[in-house]
């Protein structure tokens, strides 16, 4: 036994175990992050409950069962219910999703067991999904074109209406970011022109008069698009359902602010499935709504994904750059030393402090600089010198600069030197050498730097919520509009979309499903940064790998 603790045998055994322990509790841990997330959108059974209470009352709840828990009966008592009568040691309440926010009180509610006199699974129970006040439950009375009944089969009607609402959105969307959007964007560019026209003191009549004109036309069509979409807009709302709610009311809503109607009762496994599907696709590529509670993040996927490749970009040549000239270029003294413990350092700063480093170096100082030299016409209105994805992207970089640096020169120092010495030999100068043979024989561990930098800045927060991340970004950072990438705008992100859903929300309960579900997205996103980054590191060592031998 004692030669068997000597050949170091059992070190390497609990190494290996701590290695699958480890890995079995990441796989555990994004397997319920996703399981938690994902299952949100599968489409769930709605119910019909008859209750009474202990005082008499009886009334009619209707909606899909989100959490259920067993509650001791002492503490139910405790809580001040009677309770007359139940035996039993524990009793199931459900916490009930009843929708309908303009008419119940409460968004969801609990129902003890005790309480429920009656269940039901109606086949005509709908659910409409809506842009705003959330779902809507009941049972379609009458699907209305204008005033008129439309006869025909409900659902078929309600579809086939839900489809050309869905059309004209589709329509009013594209006319609004579209024409609109440049129209809008060109009048702010006048503006601008004729203030910075003003400033300069060469603001002429005629100057100013060509101005106006081409305003005076950019109104004229902003009006004509201004009618085409009041015109779509009241197309939109021409049709509308009456549904019966749990209150046994008639409540009539118009089609246009219903984005879908489902029937979940009455849905086979295949038909859940590409609803599951569809729903999430809509997660995906949609926008949110409702204080970010409903709706899609595919703002803050952009937003994640444009920082982290700007900020990769930045942090790529200047990580480099300083490791190749540590490494290759400065002397063995004191100072190289400092240098290099202060590299090792900046790694364990913590990253709130980068963004107190950034909002008062790039936003207020380099930013405001850049306004007073180039946009005078814009302020006091700000457009470098406020958090924008610029200085997020440069904030991140100087955060994982360290990770690249350090990365590289192990890199560097793998590179024998005889291969530099032969370079050299063969009238090669030593720029020569590291662009041509010792940089790329360096980049499968540049790539690697780029990795770890990726994964860490991908999942940061803390600073973005001071240099440029917001809650509800009004436009992407790229459109049509030149110059077609806008780095100065505030930009959102899928870690800020996390903790503003979980901690900011006004409805907790119902923003609980999508916060898992934000973050097992975010693990894809980065898992996908990373595996490109991965397969180029590779590529790069097969294309170089001659350069080893």
């Amino acid at each position: 036994m004692n030669k068997w603790f000597k050949s170091g045998a059992p070190w390497i055994w609990m190494t290996g175990g701590a290695v699958s322990v480890s890995l079995v509790a990441v796989l555990g841990l994004l397997l319920l992050i996703g399981w938690r997330g994902l299952t949100f959108f599968w489409p769930h059974s709605i119910y019909e409950w008859q209750v009474s209470t202990p005082a008499g009352e009886q009334y009619t709840v209707i909606g899909e069962i989100h959490d259920r828990e067993q509650v001791s009966l002492a503490q139910l008592r405790g809580a001040g219910l009677t309770l007359e009568g139940v035996t039993a040691e524990t009793l199931t309440r459900y916490l009930i999703k009843t929708g309908n926010r303009e008419f119940v009180p409460l968004d969801f509610r609990w129902l003890l067991e005790t309480n429920i006199a009656s269940r039901q699974q109606p086949a005509d129970l709908v659910v409409l999904e809506r842009a705003n006040n959330g779902n809507f439950y009941g049972y379609v009375e009458q699907v209305r074109q204008g005033d008129s009944a439309v006869g025909g089969e409900l659902r078929e009607q309600l579809q086939t209406r839900l489809d050309r609402v869905r059309e004209l959105n589709s329509e009013m969307k594209s006319l609004q970011r579209g024409a609109i959007g440049t129209i809008n964007f060109q009048l702010e560019k006048l503006r601008l022109k004729q203030r910075s026209l003003e400033l300069e003191g060469e603001a002429t009549d005629a100057a100013l008069a060509e101005i106006r004109a081409e305003e005076q036309q950019l109104r004229t069509d902003y009006q004509v698009l201004e009618k085409q979409l009041f015109a779509l807009r009241e197309q939109a709302r021409r049709d509308n359902v009456v549904v019966r709610d749990m209150r046994g009311q008639s409540v009539t809503l118009s089609l246009g602010d219903v984005l879908d109607a489902t029937w979940p009762n009455d849905m086979g496994l295949v038909s859940k499935t590409l609803h599951w599907f569809s729903q999430i696709g809509k997660f995906v590529s949609g926008e949110p709504r409702e204080a970010n509670t409903e709706g899609g993040v595919f703002p803050a996927i952009f937003g994640t994904v444009f920082m982290v490749i700007l900020m990769a970009i930045i942090v790529t040549p200047l990580g480099v750059v300083a490791a190749i000239y540590l490494h290759e270029y400065a002397g063995k003294n004191n100072l190289t030393k400092m240098i290099r413990i202060a590299v090792i350092n900046l790694a364990g700063v913590p990253s709130i402090v980068y963004g107190v480093f950034g909002l008062g170096f790039f936003v207020y100082m380099v930013g405001g600089s850049l306004d007073q030299l180039f946009y005078p016409e814009s302020l006091p209105t700000p457009t470098f010198g406020s958090p924008g994805v610029l200085w997020s992207a440069l904030t991140l970089a100087i955060l994982t600069l360290p990770v690249v640096i350090v990365s590289t020169e192990e890199g560097l120092s793998r590179i024998p030197s005889s291969v530099r010495q032969g370079s050299l030999a063969l009238g090669a100068t030593k720029a020569e050498t590291l662009w041509r043979i010792v940089i790329p024989m360096a980049s499968p561990a540049i790539m690697t730097g780029l990795i770890l930098a990726i994964a860490r800045a991908a999942g940061e927060v803390a600073p973005l919520m001071l240099v440029g991340v917001v809650k509800l970004a009004p436009n992407l950072p790229v459109d049509g509009n030149f110059p077609y990438l806008h780095v100065e705008r505030k930009f959102m992100h899928l870690g800020f979309h996390i903790y503003d859903v979980g901690f900011q929300s006004p409805n907790v309960e119902a923003a609980r499903p999508l916060v898992y579900a934000t973050s097992f997205l975010l693990v894809t996103v980065i898992v996908g940064l990373n595996l490109t980054a991965i397969g180029i590191r590779n590529h790069l060592r097969e294309k170089f790998r001659s350069l080893d031998q």
